[in-house]
């Protein structure tokens, strides 16, 4: 009798079946991206495995559903065993496993699971008569490598054993030997069949990574029967232990490429979900920057940082996790934060380090770049320093707020901020100011500013993301600072805030020239989580900020992404004092062919050279030289009758610079708004110069170097693809070039 319950070999190598050599039947495998809703299906993916081929489980989607009345029931033995090779670790919410295979019910005490934990432990876990018995090894998995695991459990001897390449390396006893209780529960593969279920569309407790020769047995395996199985598979793979290339361990970009609504020449993650790109530093002639990520799904959770680098800010890379969480430090997360230079002119990064068992969960730590040992230029490699440099201490801020890093350095003192409250009664939000000699030890100097929170509540009662930095009139040196900061908090408007004025260094104080903040963008919440840096190369004040998604978790779960960043922006004086911003000139590196251009035509004469222009990658520059109209701007993503559209506009009287999404989409499951702006003053006859740049989904308008409006737009048709000049009244002058946009990443290239 074949003593298999299942067994997959995954040599198919591509296709969404796999065939289970016990049943001769195949099995579907199950992927977002196969549902195809915004692009053709997909099918999982597929790499070189142990032994022949393997499946790549994407942390939230990928997993094998076998229905229970399919599956014969283990009794008085189980062996599991698998090579598998761990991309990240999952959370173990609610101290369940992300599993390689279960067909339990852990509450009734039934059936079994094997599978990974937090930080790389992993356990076999079976329902016996009167008890839960589990087997534990916290000695971690290694990411990026094959390790041919497996759990067994024999009722004979009353044992739980685990073997790591066919060594013993964890057992347990059960009080009471029995046989294990059947469940009716459907087996998975790559999912526990009791997941958490988060924002009602993913499931928790994923297995992320690859996996090959997964066979169940209802018997228990010797040590000597699992280590011939492993030289088995390894003769089977032309000898020798199986290694991986770094790039099969990554999310393939190509797979996303062809979604009508992801941007293609904004910065955006491998796959899955970002937050706010933070940590710009430029090293050795490259840029980098650092984000907020989760590699196993798109949605928000398990955050770590993802990194990419560029030789131009136009054209990036990207480049492995830069910093994930670990056990001791910041085991629930790395948020937010900063680079800098050491003494030796070597990047370290500081972030906020989360560990949610300590009161404050919050403290700042640091890690520094293995350059000196490797050369790398990419800064693959970065080692924590092993305590917090910075912890919020009682009566400093608001308590267990305390995040976002920002780091600098004059002269021989490095500066830091960090987002916190008042902690007063009925207070606001601030930046706690720190100095150091040597990035380790931090000394406390007091908040940096505090604005009226009765006057400005929708500044909250704390705030992230605090930047400072210095800015200037073009080609002159910096005279003053600007600061910026994310509102949170009770009544927070979650937008870029900043202010004017002077840094006194000897104080560790920012005075404002204003008292009111300023607002840089005008969309509706897609322009937020600010970072910034001052260009070594060019001495211009960088800014960097995520273009928010805003969609419903259920879209997120089937496109498989969430979240772009922004356009790199540089700030400036303008000779009138104001903030000036613009996109940094490296985004022209980007231009395909010029689709169109204009000079002295009215709005009809250049629509009707727009007409036959398609495309949803685009810049386009117009300057609406005589008007009329009280509003007029530009219709984007519209579908040939006008039944889809995005018109971005200026309404002269109200002096506003604004978006109407009413028309944006058809698709009624899309979060879309109504209209959105805010005000831009333009002084005399000074004339309406536009900056569009349409990516897909993503639209940003930079209006006269004062203001910009983020925002998005889904379109559910996919021949809207047009542009036009909209206008209430009268355009007789405008002037207009429209060139094609190139993709920032190269996507066949980058796995």
């Amino acid at each position: 009798m074949d003593q298999r319950i299942a067994h997959w070999r995954f040599n198919e190598g591509t296709g969404h079946e796999t065939a289970d050599l016990v049943t001769g039947g195949k099995d579907s495998i199950q992927f977002a991206l196969r549902k195809g809703r915004f692009q053709s299906p997909q099918d999982p993916d597929w790499k070189k495995g142990a032994a022949g081929s393997a499946l790549s489980f994407d942390g939230y989607s990928t997993f094998i559903r076998k229905p229970a009345d399919q599956v014969r029931q283990p009794e008085g033995q189980l062996t599991i065993a698998a090579w598998i090779a761990p991309r990240t670790f999952d959370f173990g919410m609610d101290n369940r496993l992300s599993a390689v295979v279960n067909q339990h019910h852990r509450e009734l005490g039934q059936g079994y699971v094997f599978g990974l934990f937090r930080h790389g432990a992993w356990s076999l876990q079976v329902g016996l008569d009167d008890e839960w018995a589990q087997v534990w090894c916290l000695d971690p998995l290694p990411l990026h490598e094959w390790s041919f695991i497996a759990g067994v459990y024999d009722c004979q001897s009353a044992s739980m054993k685990l073997y790591l390449n066919g060594e013993e390396v964890s057992a347990a006893a059960v009080e009471r030997p029995s046989a294990i209780r059947p469940s009716t529960e459907d087996l998975l593969v790559g999912r526990n069949n009791q997941g958490v279920v988060l924002a009602e569309s993913f499931i928790m407790n994923h297995f992320d990574g690859l996996m090959d020769e997964l066979i169940v047995y209802d018997r228990a395996l010797t040590r000597e029967e699992l280590v011939a199985l492993k030289e088995q598979h390894i003769r089977d793979a032309g000898g020798g232990m199986p290694r991986i290339a770094p790039q099969d361990m990554e999310i393939p970009r190509r797979q996303f490429s062809n979604d009508r609504h992801r941007p293609q020449y904004h910065l955006s993650p491998p796959g899955h979900w970002m937050n706010e790109p933070h940590a710009p530093i430029f090293f050795d002639g490259r840029y980098h920057l650092f984000y907020q990520y989760n590699p196993s799904g798109p949605f928000w959770h398990y955050i770590h940082w993802g990194h990419w680098v560029s030789e131009d800010l136009a054209h990036w890379r990207d480049v492995s996790i830069a910093l994930r969480p670990e056990p001791g430090l910041d085991p629930d997360g790395i948020w937010s934060g900063s680079a800098c230079l050491d003494a030796e002119g070597i990047p370290v990064l500081f972030y906020t380090a989360g560990d949610l068992q300590q009161k404050p969960s919050q403290s700042v730590g640091l890690a520094r770049s293995t350059y000196l040992e490797d050369g790398d230029r990419d800064l693959a490699r970065w080692v924590k320093h092993p305590v917090p440099v910075i912890a919020q201490e009682p009566g400093v801020g608001l308590f267990g707020e305390f995040r976002d890093p920002f780091v600098w350095r004059e002269e021989e003192v490095w500066y830091a901020l960090v987002g916190t409250g008042t902690g007063d009664e009925g207070g606001g939000g601030t930046a706690m100011v720190y100095t150091s000699g040597n990035l380790i030890d931090w000394t406390f100097r007091g908040p940096l500013y505090t604005s009226d929170y009765a006057a400005y509540p929708y500044l909250g009662t704390a705030w992230e993301l605090p930047v400072l930095l210095p800015i200037a009139r073009r080609g002159q040196q910096a005279e003053k600072h600007i600061f910026i900061i994310c509102p949170w908090g009770q009544g927070a408007k979650v937008e870029v805030n900043y202010w004017i004025g002077t840094w006194d260094r000897l104080t560790c104080r920012f005075v404002p020239d204003h008292e009111e903040p300023g607002l840089i963008d005008v969309g509706d919440f897609h322009f937020t989580g600010p970072s910034g840096m001052v260009d070594p190369e060019s001495g211009r004040t960088l800014l960097f900020t995520i273009a928010q998604g805003e969609r419903t978790p259920e879209i997120d779960y089937d496109c498989g992404w969430s979240h772009s960043a922004g356009m790199p922006l540089s700030l400036f004086l303008r000779e009138d004092g104001g903030l000036g911003i613009e996109p940094v000139e490296e985004i022209a590196l980007l231009r395909g062919n010029k689709l169109y251009e204009a000079s002295g035509l009215s709005m009809k004469e250049v629509n009707a050279g727009l007409s036959g222009i398609r495309s949803d990658a685009m810049e386009i520059r117009i300057t609406f030289n005589t008007v009329m109209a009280e509003r007029y701007g530009l219709s984007l993503r519209r579908s040939p009758d006008g039944e889809e559209e995005t018109i971005l506009y200026y309404n002269r009287a109200d002096g506003m610079l604004m978006v109407n999404r009413e028309k944006s989409t058809l698709d009624a499951r899309e979060r879309t708004g109504g209209i959105q702006g805010g005000t831009l003053v333009l002084p005399g006859d000074e004339a309406l110069e536009l900056r569009v740049f349409v990516d897909r989904s993503l639209i940003e308008g930079y209006a006269n170097e004062r203001k910009s409006l983020t925002t998005r737009t889904y379109p559910s048709r996919t021949d809207a693809l047009g542009i036009q000049l909209w206008a209430d009244g009268p355009v007789e002058d405008v002037s207009i070039e429209i060139w094609e946009m190139t993709a920032a990443f190269d996507a066949e290239r980058q796995c």
